[in-house]
C-alpha cells in the first residue's frame, strides 16, 4: 500500500503509464501529478518496489457518492513485466475497493486486452456506459485521451475503450472473484498493515 512515502514516484509513474500508451498506440487518460499523490495520501494507491526501484502501480476512485469505484492506473515498468505482477497488484487494488466500500460496483474502461483478462478473472462482465457511472468528474478525466473525440461525437455511448463492472449483487461475479483472490490470500495482510485499525471515511 503505497504513503506518502512514495510520492518521490509518482512522475516515474506518470511517465510508465504515458510511455506504455504510446507503445500500445491506444488513448489514456492524463493523471494530474497532484491527483495521484492524493492518492497515496488516503491509502487508495498500490505500488510495487524492487528494493528501491519502480515496478508497477495502480490506485482506485470513488464515483457517485461512492456507489461507484474504480481500479485505474495499472501499470508494471518493462523490465517486470511477464512475472505475474499484474496480477498481484489487481488483486490488492480489487480486495481494497470490495472491503471499503462493499456496496459499490467496481467498473474499468480500458483498451487493453491484458486488463480485459484481468478483469473478466475478477468477475467483470463487458457493458455499455450508461450501466457506469455518471458522475461527470469521471468523465472529464477522459478529456486528456487522444480519443475523447470519439467520446464526445457517441454523445458518450460508446468509445475505443470497452466498459466492464464487477456487480456484488450478482452472484456469479462474486464467486469468480472470491476464486480468482483465494489464489493469493497474503493480500489481505497487505491492506491490514496500512490500516489495522480499519478504514478512514
Amino acid at each position: 500500500m503505497a504513503d506518502e512515502s512514495h510520492i518521490p514516484y509518482v512522475d516515474t509513474i506518470l511517465t510508465t503509464i504515458a510511455a506504455a500508451a504510446k507503445v500500445r498506440g491506444t488513448g489514456i487518460a492524463k493523471r494530474n501529478p497532484e491527483y495521484v499523490k492524493q492518492k497515496m495520501r488516503e491509502g487508495k494507491a498500490v505500488i510495487a518496489l524492487y528494493g528501491e526501484e519502480f515496478a508497477g502501480f495502480s490506485y482506485i476512485e470513488t464515483w457517485g457518492g461512492k456507489a461507484y469505484v474504480t481500479t485505474s492506473g495499472l501499470i508494471v515498468a518493462d523490465k517486470f513485466r511477464g512475472l505475474g505482477l499484474a496480477k498481484r497488484i489487481k488483486h490488492v487494488t480489487f480486495t481494497l475497493a470490495r472491503l471499503r466500500w462493499p456496496k459499490a460496483k467496481i467498473f474499468s474502461l480500458t483498451s487493453g486486452a491484458a486488463v480485459m483478462k484481468l478483469n473478466t478473472e475478477h468477475g467483470y462482465i463487458p457493458v455499455t456506459f450508461a450501466q457506469l457511472t455518471d458522475d461527470e468528474s469521471f468523465w472529464k478525466g477522459c478529456e486528456g485521451c487522444i480519443n475523447h473525440d470519439v467520446l464526445v461525437r457517441t454523445d458518450r455511448r460508446y468509445c475505443v475503450c470497452t466498459g466492464m463492472l464487477f456487480d456484488p449483487e450478482r452472484e456469479r461475479s462474486v464467486r469468480d472473484a472470491d476464486e480468482e483472490l483465494a489464489k493469493d490470500p497474503a493480500v489481505l495482510d497487505i491492506i491490514k498493515r496500512r490500516f489495522p485499525d480499519g478504514f478512514p471515511d
